[in-house]
């Protein structure tokens, strides 16, 4: 039977692990030597309390191996457990030494072994991050990030995971651009609040739409005049859902958008093109409130002056208010593609419902037959060349093979058509498949 003792004195703290006749002189992570001479494992340790908690060697060992097990099984859906979740926030803060902040988050997660999956970006404008993992890791995170005094008011969003995680694995590091757009990001004034655009609490955004609404209903006429409602996503995420009186964006890639900055060439495309910048409202919004943020900062630069966004974006409006001048469902950039408003609040979408006030515009199209498609989620082209992301009725997935159109069903490198609401995995795993020799056939 193992024994475990500690000595403490000064600034060293010492563990002592004593198995039959070997003994080990530990820190946090016990396989990490810098001496080694007959039984004897020597290195130097942190006082820090939470340190001298640790396990013994081979218990922590076991452990981390559990852990792997345990999140390979949730990842290949062995689990039906509704405790995953994902994780969305924000927040443009100066950040001194952003890659020093980098290895402080990476500690805190090694050293907690937390199970969590996505894309956590730092720089000197500050944090983007979104990740899944079981809530307990999940939340652990935040809670460990909102002890810091930069990111203690950072507003949170969280949804359901119901397949476990909903990216592949964590990327947690410094990037340039917090946000993906022509030129960069960095050279934008994002840490200027004033540059920024105003923020509409939900509520507030609500009684926006609803009023423009009564306006228009009475005039006979479209969101126009003194007020724009803009979409700041891309085209296939107002495919799936958006806000009533919302144009789609021209665009599918953030990173070429181009709202009141277009080319002469592009103004019919350009809703803020020819717009008074003195006098109109310009609202804003997106899914998580940071695209609209980064955009503001560039329209203020060129002279609009009233530009308001949507706090929190979709995601926190549909947690807020429901779907009330909503229609559909809303992309997110994860395996789960698209999210009914019931994700966000079950009982508003009860009540709406109820009342009638839910938008029933069939708006969503196939991309191939241009029929209406009652479930508003996007799948990936089978041809792994194109995998263009589009919305497809049942009928045109079957006849074209999951393909988006009939000159891919013939290439060189097809995926098996997906059934419901998987996702494509790496090309390899199909590449010697049966699937794929029935395919070309």
């Amino acid at each position: 039977m193992a024994t475990y003792s500690a000595i403490s004195a000064g600034s060293l703290s010492l563990a002592f692990v004593s198995t039959g006749t070997r003994f080990c002189v530990s820190n946090r992570n016990p396989k990490h030597l810098l001496k080694q001479s007959w039984d004897f494992k020597i290195c130097f340790c942190s006082t820090s309390p939470a340190h001298s908690k640790l396990p013994p060697p081979n218990e922590a060992e076991k452990k981390k191996k559990n852990r792997r097990r345990e999140a390979k099984r949730y990842d290949d859906g062995d689990y039906e457990n509704g405790d995953f979740v994902v994780v969305n926030f924000y927040k443009f803060v100066f950040i001194k030494d952003p890659e020093e902040e980098v290895a402080k988050h990476l500690a805190f997660v090694e050293y907690r072994d937390l199970n969590i999956h996505g894309r956590v970006y730092l720089n000197e404008q500050g944090i983007n991050a979104q990740y899944s993992g079981p809530s307990k890791d999940a939340l652990a995170y935040v809670e460990w990030l909102r002890e810091d005094e930069i990111f203690s008011d950072i507003l949170v969003q969280i949804s359901p995971a119901l397949n476990g995680h909903a990216f592949p694995k964590l990327k947690l590091r410094y990037k340039p651009s917090l946000v993906q757009l022509e030129g960069g990001v960095s050279h934008l004034p994002l840490l200027d609040p004033s540059m920024r655009a105003t923020l509409l609490a939900p509520s507030e955004w609500r009684n926006r739409l609803e009023a423009r609404q009564g306006i228009d209903q009475a005039s006979d006429s479209d969101l126009n005049g003194d007020f724009v409602l803009l979409d700041v996503r891309n085209g296939y995420e107002w495919d799936v859902g958006h806000f009533n009186g919302a144009r789609r964006p021209d665009v599918d890639c953030f990173r070429s958008t181009s709202f009141g900055i277009s080319e002469q060439e592009a103004v019919a495309s350009d809703p803020l093109a020819d717009l008074d910048k003195e006098k109109t409202d310009i609202l804003m919004y997106c899914t998580g409130g940071i695209r609209c943020d980064v955009y503001s900062t560039i329209l203020r630069q060129r002279g609009f002056k009233n530009l308001y966004t949507l706090k929190g974006g979709v995601s926190h409006y549909l947690e807020n208010e429901g779907p009330v001048e909503w229609v559909g469902n809303l992309f997110v950039f994860d395996s789960r593609l698209s999210l009914p408003p019931s994700t966000y609040n079950l009982e508003a979408v009860s009540e709406e419902s109820a009342t009638g006030k839910i938008s029933e515009n069939p708006f969503a199209k196939c991309y191939i037959c241009s029929s209406q498609v009652c479930e508003l989620r996007h799948r990936n082209c089978a041809n792994l060349d194109c995998n263009l992301l589009f919305l497809c009725c049942a009928d045109c997935v079957k006849n074209l093979h999951g393909c988006c159109c009939l000159n891919c069903t013939t290439a060189p490198r097809l995926r098996p058509v997906l059934p419901g609401h998987q996702r494509y995995k790496k090309w390899y795993i199909y590449r010697d498949s049966e699937v794929q020799s029935r395919l070309k056939i």
